[in-house]
């Protein structure tokens, strides 16, 4: 039996091979090719775009693995039945389902060494090519731009279009410059060329502008305009490090996606802390607005939220003791707190004259809805590393049985069934976690619903597994849909004369 272990395994460990190399470097290359244009040409050296995509190969080979095991397992199983070693193999007293829980053994490994992949490696990889990206802002402000494309260079300050950009000496051309902090006086500037460069302490961004006038207009009073030309007008932005550099590499830095399990565990259940105060506040602003009456809301501790990131935490702390620093340890006070200023609250609240509740009401409801998409997005990440490494077993439980059941499809089978799955399955997980920031699905359910569906699919096709009534003159799609027929007149395949 271990000799035939071994056989089954060596025949998909070269399609294995060949489809993870080909479908991560089919990513790769519309990867490349959607962001190519956007590094070459800018004084950036080559050594930096090399650098670029090859941290950019960890998180695709996260999103092509699960693919790369479906695919050996359709084309091994399919050539083991279309040459009749399947029917010998029974002959022998092998049932199919041997041959299947080898391969479920071995994806079972595979997904293991694929939540460490999820969980280390792909996080160090996008958090070094965040600062990579943060760096050559840093170092060319204009990266950050783009011609003919109105910027937001400071969030509802200033926006800044140009016409044309000099990547390699940070040059702009037929400059646009519309200042919106003032709400009761707009100004714009035009300007035919300037510059744009980081000031000497790496956080203010200096625009120097040539050639061109002020227009100052009042809001509230039409009719005013001034203008004013200079030779030289010199603008400093103030603080917006956050949108050009970054300097250094460091965990407060993080984000979601380059976070370990541990790390997004913590702020896991800190958000869930904040989600649940949020929501304290809220039951208490209903209270007052209806008048103190009934009992008065109380004040609970948030529980933690636990789950299936706290429990790998706790593995992994035990396995290696790596993980006492970032395991989740966070203590929530029962204590009420300070309401929001309405500045900080989402631009979508409505004017008071459109209110239907209390503003207070209305204000604390955004901010618990703030809260709770900022927990859920935690707890989305978290799931999906442990989703998508289970989905190399799932979608290997599924394969098999179909590969056995048209065993002439070959190639074409190969290839339509891989991508028609792998196309369901991640429509279900990008849908899944658009209905979780919609509050419509938890981050559980929205990560793990294609998992159960494709699970409980292919729980129907094992238990179908050796009953396959094809041969290598049978067994292909058009005896599938000629029997399916029969099958709907209510003929048996016996009772058709040949």
């Amino acid at each position: 039996m271990k000799i035939l272990n071994r056989y089954v395994l060596k025949e998909h460990v070269g399609p294995f091979l060949f489809a993870v190399s080909a479908l991560t470097s089919l990513m790769l290359l519309q990867y490349i090719a959607r962001r190519f244009g956007d590094l070459v040409g800018k004084g950036i050296g080559w050594d930096v775009i090399l650098e670029f995509f090859l941290l950019s190969i960890p998180f695709t080979v996260a999103m092509t693995l699960p693919m790369a095991v479906l695919v050996p397992v359709l084309y091994a199983f399919s050539r083991l039945g279309s040459e009749n070693e399947v029917t010998a193999l029974k002959a022998g007293g092998v049932s199919t389902r041997a041959l299947l829980h080898t391969v479920l053994i071995a994806a079972s490994f595979l997904a293991l060494g694929m939540v460490f992949f999820n969980d280390q490696i792909m996080p160090w990889a996008n958090h070094r090519l965040a600062t990579l990206m943060q760096n050559i802002a840093m170092t060319k402000p204009t990266f950050a731009l783009r011609e003919q494309v109105i910027n937001e260079v400071q969030p509802e300050r200033l926006l800044l279009r140009a016409a044309s950009i000099d990547e390699a000496t940070s040059k702009l051309y037929g400059v646009t410059i519309d200042d919106i902090a003032d709400p009761f006086r707009r100004r714009t500037i035009i300007s035919d060329s300037g510059r744009i460069a980081l000031a000497p302490n790496q956080r203010d961004v200096v625009l120097t502008l040539h050639h061109g006038y002020v227009l100052s207009m009042p809001t509230q009073k039409r009719g005013g305009l001034d203008r004013l030309y200079f030779d030289v007008q010199q603008i400093r932005l103030r603080d917006v490090a956050g949108s050009f550099q970054q300097t250094e590499a460091n965990a407060s830095m993080k984000g979601d996606r380059e976070m370990t399990v541990c790390e997004m565990q913590r702020e896991y259940e800190r958000a869930g802390g904040d989600h649940h105060r949020a929501k304290l506040v809220l039951d208490e602003a209903i209270w007052v607005a209806g008048g103190s009456k009934g009992p008065e809301p109380t004040l609970t501790v948030a529980r933690p939220l636990g789950g299936i990131g706290q429990a790998y935490c706790r593995v992994f702390k035990w396995v290696t003791g790596l993980g006492r620093s970032a395991a989740p340890k966070v203590a929530f006070a029962a204590t009420l707190p300070v309401r929001p200023a309405l500045a900080s609250l989402p631009q979508e609240i409505p004017r008071s004259h459109e209110l239907k509740e209390p503003i207070d009401i209305v204000i604390q409801r955004a901010e618990l809805e703030r809260a709770r998409r900022a927990r859920d997005r935690y707890g989305v990440e978290i799931q999906k590393k442990f989703s998508l490494a289970a989905a190399c077993v799932i979608l290997a439980f599924v394969g098999a049985p179909i590969a056995l059941r048209f065993p002439r499809g070959g190639v074409g089978l190969v290839i339509g069934v891989s991508f028609g799955i792998f196309a369901l399955y991640y429509i279900g997980l990008i849908g899944g976690e658009s209905l979780s920031n919609k509050g419509y699905l938890s981050p559980f359910l929205a990560m793990w619903a294609a998992n159960i569906i494709f699970l409980i699919v292919g729980l129907i096709f094992y238990l179908r597994m050796g009953h396959e009534a094809s041969s290598a003159r049978g067994g292909d799609l058009r005896e599938w849909v000629y029997l399916m027929r029969l099958k709907l007149r209510g003929q048996s395949p016996l009772e058709v004369s040949p």
